[in-house]
């Protein structure tokens, strides 16, 4: 969905990805079989058909992963993210885009021609139509709600992840070799190679290797985690149902992890808004995502309000609003905090829960506030975690990965569910052997 994906392009950060992996036999999926770096460790794969992958990861700004491209292999970083479907890569260096892939260097690059079906039928949910260049080559555009875009071509290549070994390749994935990139001006978006699309797209990365689910677990601490494909129950989960519409509407990312918000409570006071807000409308408009790519959490504007003045009220004997009209966090994050220096730690804060269908996540103590980095006297500047999606100019509420830090979030594409549990992901990396 272009609306709202690369959030993330807004303020990427140099962070590395350590892949560990967990290998077993897997009984006729082989030649599909997943990445090996690392650590190589048995666990239950389930009634599937495929092993699961487990891959530690380190995240700042954004969730990043290490893996190689090609033949001989090329290493790569891409921005892992749940709220796009086609994977890209730079495919050309620039001053701006010094981490690229090289397609000239690879014997097992193959361009995908316009007349491919590939090219024809599953790339039905992109944004912008696939067009024939003058090569008669695939040609993808994709542009985002920042006002980054990318051009290029579709391809394919062998995907590997590293110290694997030829077992585990993975030929033929389709992705975007983008030679045109229009960025943010953003330093950080020099960091990385390309982009992971995970959505439930016909030619996500996810749905490619043909895995029924996969999960990831975000630290709050040191920024690390760990992410799975394939089947592994670590906790009893929460679940809330995907939510489907067949038709196609304007406003509506049909492939994206959509869930229904039902409610908003701040400590035990709900919100009083009728659960119709939260709905889709006729356009589409309105869904909730669960978005990797999306730092923070955005509502629409009347709900947003609502939170604010909510958190506000129950806030008011201990935290002091900084009055300050002109600074607006990130451009977007306008509720912000003066806490004195010397403060050891934040005052008890009330919880934000997001009512879901079938369960609540709750969002409590330091993921709450975060702080701006800048300093007004002897008071650092805290901003509320939550923002006003009519900032940002999308018609959606998006989850993004703060709010799902020390959660086990797991996405269940064969049950069309989204799975959550509060978990300590240090321990939690730790129990499945990862040493972060």
């Amino acid at each position: 969905m272009a609306t709202v994906h690369h959030l993330h392009h807004l303020h990427l950060s140099n962070i590395f990805i350590i892949f560990c992996l967990i290998s077993q036999p897997t009984p006729s999926i082989s030649s599909k079989n997943t990445i090996l770096p690392l650590k190589v460790q048995s666990i239950p794969s389930g009634p599937f058909t495929k092993p699961a992958k487990k891959l530690s990861f380190h995240h700042n700004v954004s969730l990043t992963i290490t893996l190689t491209v090609g033949s001989p292999a090329q290493s790569v970083t891409m921005v892992l993210d749940t709220g796009s479907e086609l994977s890209w890569l730079h495919c050309k260096k620039t001053p701006t885009t010094p981490l690229s892939y090289d397609p000239l260097h690879s014997t097992s690059y193959t361009p995908v021609p316009c007349s491919s079906p590939i090219c024809m039928t599953r790339t039905r949910d992109f944004t912008v139509p696939a067009s024939c260049d003058p090569k008669k080559l695939c040609h993808a555009t994709l542009s985002y709600a920042d006002a980054t875009s990318v051009d290029g071509n579709l391809a394919s290549d062998t995907f590997r992840f590293p110290d694997s070994g030829s077992s585990s390749d993975l030929p033929g994935v389709i992705f975007g070799c983008m030679d045109t990139y229009s960025n943010s001006n953003q330093p950080e978006d020099l960091l990385s190679t390309g982009l992971i699309g995970m959505n439930r797209g016909s030619l996500s990365f996810i749905n490619q290797m043909g895995y029924p689910k996969f999960s990831y677990c975000i630290t709050s601490q040191d920024n690390t985690g760990v992410l799975i494909l394939g089947e592994y129950n670590y906790t009893p989960l929460t679940y809330t149902p995907m939510v489907k519409i067949s038709k196609p509407l304007p406003y509506f990312d049909r492939v994206a992890y959509t869930v229904q918000l039902e409610g908003i409570k701040v400590s035990s006071t709900v919100l009083p808004l009728p659960k119709s807000i939260f709905e889709p409308d006729h356009t589409g408009a309105g869904q909730t995502m669960i978005d990797t790519g999306t730092q923070f959490t955005f509502l629409l504007g009347p709900v947003y309000t609502a939170l604010r003045n909510e958190f506000l009220n129950q806030t008011r004997n201990v935290l002091r609003v900084y009055e300050d009209p002109n600074f607006v966090f990130q451009d977007v994050m306008d509720l912000c905090y003066r806490v004195e220096k010397s403060r050891v730690g934040l005052p008890v804060l009330p919880s934000v829960s997001l009512m879901f269908r079938g369960g609540e996540m709750v969002v409590s103590g330091q993921k709450l506030l975060i702080k701006a980095g800048l300093m007004k006297g002897i008071d650092d500047i805290y901003c509320f975690t939550f923002g006003n999606s009519d900032l940002l100019g999308i018609e959606a509420y998006v989850i993004g990965h703060h709010h799902q830090q020390d959660m086990w979030m797991e996405f269940d594409l064969k049950n069309n569910r989204v799975g959550f549990a509060e978990v300590r992901c240090d321990s939690a990396s730790q129990k499945l052997g990862i040493d972060l």
